[in-house]
Order: structure tokens, then sequence, then C-alpha cells
């Protein structure tokens, strides 16, 4: 590659990818969840780097802990709840070190766009005692992730990059640079530093909390963490896309801007805070810094003005600031919002899971749901889902509804999996099933596909990341292997084999699997048959029987309130015809 520099216009998540690959980068590993996707799938456009999606965010930590034992530089990433599930090697490695640089992203989701909760995954820097940076633009997404790897080796300790869902899925301008390899080491037998026994790890202990006395010293006086002086009336503390908001409020307004948050340059908040007559933190969720500032004797302006939950914005800051900001920043001018329909979520026209989810309800089955695009068998018209807690909770969830309620809810229960998050952490709770002599039914959505988050591959669809073959793992003979006598594979579009199938599973006097396969409509290169619809109005009687399946393409006609088909959204899947009993909906001829 020419070493001349170039631009380009890239999202915080290509951003990182891209510093990955400048980096030296050799290995990656991630499982697929928003915000944070996309990361893995640009570093696997770079040939350099070997990447790979892995059954779940716990075994891609543990593998790319192990590149990194054998000094390559590494990079793990997941949304925020995806680094509850690899915790427990992430808290380890903070104790044994790396041999080559390690970088962890957390992509965390204020405001909860496609999450189930709003944590604050700064917490774990803190508890980990692992040095953490904070973009807050692509620009220093890509630039912090060069310098993560630097500081990871310096001070052999792993690097969290915290970033949100602004920062990965914004994009901004971005100065390329040349790749810089990295020294390629070998894995040492290092007994005392790599097996945290209690006598090893109590030595590590100590180390890490010399370590972190180091880093923040570093943190003093780094390029990323500045202060920028304007004004003594108002100093503004934050960090991350705060930083943003904040600069379009406070145009004139000081600001400590803190890219390395943790450790807390303590000395430099002092600093800057007996510059200024008024301290604001700014900061979005939880009161992080605004405590470790308070901490230090300094009295700011915080949650106590600023909401604690959902995401900020600068019209949220004008308006819990408003007495500082309108002294900093031109009027804001109140446009009037066009009265615009609610669009709830609904299952994409074709999807097969719609035929699952319409049987359940008609039996008034209890389901315990889980993780995926599936969860929106919890709305209407479905109302078929009653739990979701995380991934792979659908099944450990219904084992203890049957110890609760056993005879009660025997042959009325269901736990609903998608065939990824199955791999994911399904198969444990399976296994908790059998053992433990459960018997409700697990129903295994596979359409070949991670289709949630943007159709990533995984055992089950037989192609790696890098888009080669690979073995194709039998969800069939694995659930035999956990033990499960009762399994059989159905086409979820056979709604009578649906109905009668999920029947008899719900029968059986132990545990039952179910697995529905049929591909994702969208999913590339998949061709069903397709059978145009044809509505006869005269026999239309308005029954709603086709209006259960929650097709976006079955509509009401205005005129009539008859059914009609939106022709511009319909994939032709004939679902509809098989349950209008009156004969409205015929099937034309199949193309």
């Amino acid at each position: 590659m020419s070493i001349e520099r170039k631009t380009a216009v890239m999202s915080g998540n290509a951003a990182i990818a891209r510093g990955a690959w400048e980096g030296g980068v050799k290995f990656a590993a991630a499982y697929p969840g928003t915000p944070s996707t996309e990361i893995l799938e640009y570093i696997g456009k770079y040939p350099e780097i070997d990447a790979q999606w892995s059954v779940n965010e716990k075994t891609a930590m543990e593998t790319v802990i192990g590149a990194a034992y054998s000094g390559t530089r590494t990079l793990c990433a997941q949304k925020h709840v995806g680094l509850n599930v690899a915790a427990d090697p992430f808290f380890t490695v903070a104790y044994t070190g790396i041999e080559g640089g390690m970088v962890i992203v957390t992509a965390d989701d204020p405001g909860m766009h496609s999450s189930q909760n709003e944590q604050d995954n700064r917490h774990y820097a803190r508890m980990a005692k692992i040095p953490m940076f904070e973009p807050s633009d692509s620009q220093e997404a890509k630039d912090m992730t060069k310098a993560a790897f630097e500081l990871s080796e310096r001070f052999d300790t792993p690097v969290l990059l915290r970033t949100t869902t602004r920062i990965s899925h914004s994009e901004g301008v971005v100065l390329l640079e040349p790749r810089q390899e990295a020294p390629q080491r070998q894995f040492e037998r290092k007994m005392t530093k790599y097996c945290v026994l209690p006598q090893n790890a109590r030595k590590l202990h100590v180390k890490v909390e010399e370590r972190m006395k180091e880093v923040e010293a570093v943190a003093e006086n780094c390029q990323w963490n500045k202060i920028e002086f304007r004004d003594s009336e108002v100093g503004i503390i934050t960090s991350g896309i705060s930083y943003q908001h904040a600069k379009e409020i406070f145009p004139k307004a000081s600001f400590l801007k803190l890219g390395l948050p943790y450790p807390f340059p303590r000395e430099l908040i002092k600093k800057f805070a007996a510059r200024v007559k008024t301290v604001i933190v700014i900061e979005e969720n939880d009161p992080i810094i605004e405590e470790q500032v308070k901490a230090l004797g300094i009295s700011v302006i915080g949650k106590d003005r600023i909401p604690i939950c959902g995401e900020l914005s600068p019209d949220v800051l004008h308006e819990k600031l408003f007495d500082f900001s309108d002294a900093h920043s031109p009027k804001t001018v109140k446009i009037e919002q066009a009265d615009i329909p609610l669009r709830p979520p609904v299952l994409c026209p074709g999807c097969p899971h719609r035929g699952v989810f319409y049987m359940l309800r008609k039996h008034d089955v209890t389901v315990t749901g889980d993780i995926g695009c599936y969860s929106l068998g919890a709305f209407a018209p479905h109302n078929a889902m009653h739990t979701i807690v995380c991934m792979g909770a659908s099944i450990t969830n219904a084992l203890g509804i049957e110890k609760a309620m056993k005879e009660k809810i025997h042959g009325k229960l269901a736990a609903v999996i998608g065939e990824s998050t199955f791999f994911h952490s399904g198969i444990t709770g399976l296994i908790d099933t059998v053992y433990n002599q459960g018997r409700h039914l697990t129903i295994i959505l596979d359409n070949s596909i991670t289709a949630m988050t943007g159709h990533q591959q995984n055992p089950g669809s037989g192609y790696t990341l890098k888009g080669a073959e690979t073995k194709k793992v039998n969800i069939e003979d694995l659930c035999r292997a956990c033990g499960v006598e009762f399994v059989k594979t159905i086409d979820p579009f056979d709604l009578k084999a649906t109905e009668d199938t999920i029947k008899e599973a719900l029968a059986f006097e132990k545990p039952s699997v179910i697995i529905t396969k049929r591909p994702c409509y969208l999913l590339k290169g998949y061709k069903p048959e397709k059978t145009p619809v044809i509505v006869d109005k005269v026999k239309c009687v308005k029954c709603g029987m086709c209006w259960k399946l929650g097709c976006p393409a079955i509509e009401k006609d205005q005129t009539d309130s008859k059914t009609q088909i939106n022709t511009a959204i319909c994939v032709e899947c004939g679902l509809c015809v098989k349950v209008c009993k009156p004969g409205a909906l015929k099937a034309g001829q199949v193309k």
C-alpha cells in the first residue's frame, strides 16, 4: 500500500476495523450484536487479518486471549450485553496480561435501540481494572484503536475501547494511514503468569494495582485527555458522543475532554476545575465521571439536571441546562413535527417464523422467548411470546416455570429460540432440561442465518465469516446427543404439519424439540416458489383469520373493510391462502 495519506468517510465501526488493520492486528473474533456487528464484518474484508464469528462472546474472548498469549495483536468485539457473556475470561485476562496487544470493544446502546437493557459498560473498566478509551468520532475511533494496542503492550494489559450506538453508526471523515506490522512473538510457557491458580493470582493482583498507578500517570498527560479553555464561567467535563452534543450547545464553554477516562486523571480534573466558576459533567447513563469528580471535593452540576435514562442529544441538553446553554448558544428554533403514523415492528413478509407463532397462539401455549428477530412474536397480532430475558434464557426459563407450576403447565409450555442463539447459549439449557427431567417443548427456528443483526454466518450455515465452506452442524443430531428423544424437523409453511407436530410434542412426556427449517426470505441466493395471491372479494366475510398472521402485506380495504393484498410488499409466500377458510384468498399460477 502507498504511504501517501488519504481520507475516507467511515462509520465508527468501520474506523475501528481500519485502526485494527493499521495497527497490525492478525486475529479478531466476535459474536454479532448491534451496534457492534459491522466491526468484524469490516475486519473480515482485510486479507491480512484472520477473522471469525464465534459461537458466543465467551468463546470469542477466550480464543482472542489465546492468540494474545501467543504474541499476536488481537481484537474482540461485542455489544454491551455481550460482555456479560464474556465477563469470566475478561476479568481474568486483566490479571494475566498478554504478550501481543489485545483490544476489547464494547459497543453500548444508550436509549436501547436494539437491546434489552441500558447498562453502562464503563463500570467494567473499573471492576476489571483495565484501561479504557472512549472515542467521540470516527477519526478517534480509528486512532484510539491503534493507541490502545500500543498501551496494551506497553503495560502488559488488555485495553477496553468503549463506543456507543451513535459512534458506531455515525460517519465522519477519517485520515487513512498504512499498516504497521507488529512484531510476531511466540507462546512461552509461563505458568505463574497464565495459570491463575490462587497462589499465582494473589501475586498477579498486586501487579494489576501497580500497573493502574502507572497508567494513571499516562492519563494525566496523554493527548486523549485535553483541556480546551475558552471561558472561565462554565467548564464542561465530558467524553465520547456527549462531547459532540455539548459542543453544539455550549460553543463558548471550556471543556475537559476525556478520551482515556479510566484510569481517572485526578490532577488534570483538579487543574481544570480550578480555572472555571461552574463545572458541569455531561455523560450518558450512569454518573461515573461525576462521582469521581465529586470524590475530589469538587461541586458539579450533573445527574441532578441531566437524565440518567435514555440517550442524550443537543435538544435534551438545551432543555435541561437551558440557563447555561441559552447564554452560550444561539436560540433554538422550534420546528413543528408532522403527525406521522406509528409503524410498529413486524415480521417481514415471507418470514418463516410467522406460521409457528400463529399456531402457538391458536393453541394458547405459554411461550418463553429469546433474543432474535423472532422476538417480534411478542407483539400483536401474535401475542405469542411471554418472556424475553437474554440469549439462551428461553429454554431455562421454561424449565424454571415447569419447576414452579409442575402439572399445571405440562403440555402447555414451549421455548422458542433461533438456531444461532441455540448455538450461542441454548445447548446447555437443553442439557439442563434433559438432566433435570423437564418435559417442555423447545422449538428451534432455523432460518439458515443469523438474521436479526444482518445475516451473519453461524455453525448451522456451513460458511465462515470469510466465506469459506465449513462443517455444517446438524441440529437434529446435536439435540439427540443432548439426550432428547423426540426431535422432528418440519417446514413451518406447512401449517398442518406444524400444528400436528406441535400438538404431538406438547403431549410427549419427556423433553421434545421441533426444528422449523426454512431460510430467511431475505437470504441471498434463496429463491423459493412464488404463489401469487388472488383476492375474491365476494367470498371474503371479514373473519380476520388472515389478519392474525400479522403480515404487513395483508391490509383492509378502506372502502369495504375486506382483505386486500399490498402487491408492492407481498412476496407471494402463499401462507395467507392456507389460513383462509372461506376461500377468499386463492393461489394463482406458481412462478
